[in-house]
């Protein structure tokens, strides 16, 4: 029973919305500047702050339960109803063939790959993320971005809270008894911005060169990239093109067709 809960991704994301709410509870009760502008009667920053955890809670969820971009059949078998859609899809000479899948048995769209985690093949894959218990996917990693641009916005604010709060002591005991939540709550604030600002680094580069993670740390092992330069992305339109298509086009991509347009013709 605690084996199914756990894999279901239930523990994981209990765990996650009751440490965020008690770490703002915290924030809250203590001398902050919360607790200072609500003992003023201003209300608006205490509302702002409240709002903006409550929306990084809802876009975790969000990310966590949507469809990743499951590979639901043969790639050919969903065009079969177009000529052009078929003659599109079948890998032309300079192209990797599509490979099946060992696992499930499904013909991959190119840049899918099969997640050991969620047992399914997954489009445009990008890892399999335990904090959301979820793939990050060709569907849903637009909003895994926006969900830790918000993120990120709330621990820093929260960090600056945190740092507000702190009463003085006579003795060391004295000022930990009094200030002991406040610095717990202020170490997973600390500890968690350095990790999400991290992350949010890394996809925001991996972003604009449209690259994803499997892409970037396996690329040897991928039949489509292996004969590429270092340098040298297929996929790849530029900055600008790259961060337009990634969080403003939301249709799915046939990436053999890119990949085709834009690699080098065998002589």
């Amino acid at each position: 029973m605690v084996q199914s809960l756990f894999r279901s991704g239930f523990l994981v994301r209990v765990s996650h919305t009751v440490l965020t709410w008690v770490v703002t509870l915290i924030l809250f009760l203590h001398n902050t500047d919360l607790r200072r502008c609500e003992e003023r009667g201003e209300l608006l920053l205490p509302a702002l702050f409240f709002l903006l955890v409550l929306l990084s809670v809802l876009l975790y969820f969000i990310v966590s339960l949507m469809d990743p971009g499951f590979v639901l059949t043969d790639t050919l078998k969903a065009g079969q109803g177009s000529d052009e859609e078929m003659e599109s899809m079948i890998p032309q000479p300079s192209t990797p063939r599509l490979r099946r899948c060992g696992f499930c048995l499904l013909q991959q769209p190119m840049r899918a790959k099969h997640c050991q985690t969620c047992k399914r093949c997954v489009r445009r894959f990008d890892h399999h993320c335990p904090w959301i218990e979820n793939c990050v996917g060709e569907r849903n990693h637009r909003w895994f971005v926006v969900y830790l641009l918000v993120q990120l916005l709330v621990l820093l604010w929260a960090l600056h809270i945190a740092l507000s709060g702190f009463s003085p002591g006579v003795t060391w005991e004295v000022w930990f008894r009094a200030n002991g939540f406040l610095l717990a709550a202020l170490a997973v604030v600390g500890v968690f911005s350095g990790v999400v600002l991290l992350l949010l680094g890394c996809h925001l580069y991996l972003v604009s060169i449209n690259c994803t993670t499997w892409e970037f740390m396996s690329r040897h092992r991928i039949s489509y990239l292996k004969n590429c330069g270092d340098e040298e992305n297929p996929f790849d339109r530029g900055v600008f093109c790259n961060l337009w298509d990634f969080f403003c086009l939301c249709r799915t991509v046939m990436w053999e067709q890119v990949y085709q347009k834009n690699s080098p013709n065998p002589a």
